[in-house]
């Protein structure tokens, strides 16, 4: 029987910030581990050396990236694509669809921005209605989505965990609603990668998109996108590189303008990759795939559950995460009177996190173990008695 929290401890030690601070802000940026700092050094090294042409390793490097994450998020290689960013997918949906004069995009009012942007950029652009659903429970509730869907509705564009306080929307209701509709669903992936399983072919998910600068721990600049096999000949091109076509690998020969398409994600590929953040990505994409994403969200909240209990049973404190088990993640947010002074406290405690939209945001990830929660608990309990003298309870 494997040990899980021997495993876990092992991963934490790959991450030299654990000796010095609590991080619990993933949800803004991961940090790194040993291993991609390992992998970009490698290949700093082999440039500074220049002894041989290492433009190869990087196509192999990516090809077993497209792998990985297809292997995660339930996919094919070919319906997988390496990427810059979310937004860089967000695009490929937003100019790359068909869609006509006049169709409406349905997108929440409790979107992170990357969404609404690329979209509205999009309307300008091609003469599409952005249509906001008006939120009636703070998240993207499939209740909305159904009255505001009408006779021009053509996308549904969601985030699969809302980055302000964690909450998982609801895929495959939605997903339902859209299908039975006639309507694609394009997927902001990002919270929840690495730390939620997903299955975007069951659940009918047309447009899956993800950084890697989160939760998948790697370096910014890094993400890749998911283009369902029933979706990706409908796609035009809002952008074309000489790499989106199958070279064979053979590049003695360049005044070749006719060649064909990949007939896969890599066709939507933009030029050259950005080596060093390929494997780093590559790197940490390779630990979380060790450690198994079902036992990533296990840990994580497992810690979630100690910090919660302790918060709802201790004023000022109130819980403002979902704690439903089809909606919560590894994000968890809480507020009290005087927050912003307590996350004053709390960053000078050594204890990384955020704010976001009247809540502090704890996100937990594998590298967290027990002490970096009590830690944080002392520092509440703390400014709870403080709070409490000053107002002479």
């Amino acid at each position: 029987m494997v040990d899980f929290s021997k495993r876990f401890s092992q991963a934490r030690a790959l991450f030299p910030h654990t000796r010095k601070v609590v991080y619990f802000n993933s949800a803004s940026y991961g940090p790194f581990s040993t291993l991609v700092k390992k992998a970009i050094d490698d290949n700093v090294s082999v440039r500074m050396r220049a002894e041989h042409d290492d433009s190869h390793d990087a196509f192999a490097a990516a090809d077993e990236l497209r792998a990985i994450f297809a292997r995660m998020i339930g996919a094919r290689k070919r319906e997988v694509g390496i990427g810059l960013n979310t937004s860089f997918g967000l695009n490929i949906a937003a100019f790359g669809l068909p869609l006509k004069k006049g169709d409406e995009v349905l997108i929440s009012d409790v979107e992170f921005p990357a969404v609404p942007y690329a979209w509205r950029a999009a309307a300008e652009t091609r003469g599409l209605k952005i249509k906001f659903i008006r939120s009636t429970t703070g998240h993207v509730a499939p209740d909305d989505v159904r009255k505001a869907i009408s006779k021009r509705s053509r996308v549904l564009c969601v985030s699969w965990v809302q980055f302000f306080d964690g909450f998982k929307n609801d895929l495959a209701a939605l997903s339902e609603l859209c299908r039975n509709n006639r309507i694609w669903l394009v997927v902001d992936g990002i919270q929840g990668m690495g730390v939620e399983p997903i299955n975007v072919r069951k659940l009918g998910v047309d447009v899956f998109t993800s950084g890697c600068q989160k939760w998948m721990l790697s370096p910014q600049g890094g993400g890749f996108f998911y283009l369902s096999d029933a979706i990706r000949d409908k796609l035009a091109h809002p952008f074309m590189s000489w790499l989106g076509v199958d070279w064979k690998m053979n590049f003695t020969d360049m005044f070749r303008f006719d060649l064909p398409y990949f007939d896969s994600a890599r066709r939507f590929e933009l030029g050259y990759y950005a080596v060093l953040n390929l494997l780093g990505m590559k790197a940490s994409a390779g630990l979380i795939e060790s450690l198994g994403v079902r036992n990533i969200r296990k840990h994580n909240h497992s810690l979630i559950d100690r910090l919660a209990d302790y918060i709802r049973s201790k004023p000022p404190y109130t819980v403002t995460s979902s704690m439903e088990k089809s909606h919560r993640s590894s994000i968890l947010t809480f507020t009290c009177p005087g927050y912003k002074k307590l996350h004053r406290e709390i960053l000078g405690s050594r204890i990384i996190l955020a704010q976001r939209q009247g809540s502090i945001r704890v996100s937990v990830h594998l590298f967290n173990n027990e002490r970096d929660i009590e830690r944080l608990i002392a520092v509440l309990d703390r400014f709870a008695m403080s709070e409490s003298r000053t107002a002479g309870v």
